[in-house]
């Protein structure tokens, strides 16, 4: 009898791991995606490519930083 009770944990045990596992793998697919990051040419600050303004093959931080470069 306790052989059949200690079998029925065991079996249990490795359902309620395997159960765990399958809710954690889809987690671990997700993916960071990195942005590139650029230099203000006027101020030097880094910001993501994506929040940088270019212009004349020049990136900046805002239109006002752009307009100083240029004059």
């Amino acid at each position: 009898m306790s052989r059949l009770l200690l079998i029925i944990a065991i079996v249990a045990v490795v359902y309620l791991l395997i159960r765990s596992y399958r809710k954690q793998a889809p987690q671990q697919d997700k993916t960071i995606t990195a942005e590139d990051m650029v230099r203000c040419a006027h101020c030097g600050v880094h910001l993501p490519k994506g929040e940088s303004i270019e212009a004349d093959g020049q990136f900046f931080c805002g239109a006002g930083h752009r307009d100083a470069y240029r004059k």
